[in-house]
């Protein structure tokens, strides 16, 4: 297999939007508690590249590991699975 077919993939949400072409993405995963056993949900935020602009808070996305983009960014949006539902009052 080559570096291409084993990148890691991620399914998150997007919870900043303000940089130009990159987008933060908040991706939560389970796992037990070393002692107690009982499974909490563990988060951790990526800055991923969005070459379009097209996301913005709120949006479930998958992102996909790459090579490095800038000092922070080593993830591109692959597509976006859910768009965020608009706050209309």
């Amino acid at each position: 297999m080559s570096w291409h077919q084993k990148r890691k993939e991620f399914v998150g949400v997007v919870v900043s939007d303000k940089m130009d072409k990159t987008v933060v993405v908040r991706v939560d995963r389970k796992a037990p508690h070393p002692i107690y056993k009982k499974h909490i949900i563990k988060s951790k935020k990526y800055h991923a590249h969005d070459p379009n602009n097209e996301c913005k808070v709120g949006d479930l996305v998958v992102i996909r590991e790459t090579r490095p983009i800038s000092k922070t960014k080593r993830w591109v949006v692959v597509k976006i699975l859910q768009r965020a539902q608009s706050q209309q009052t």
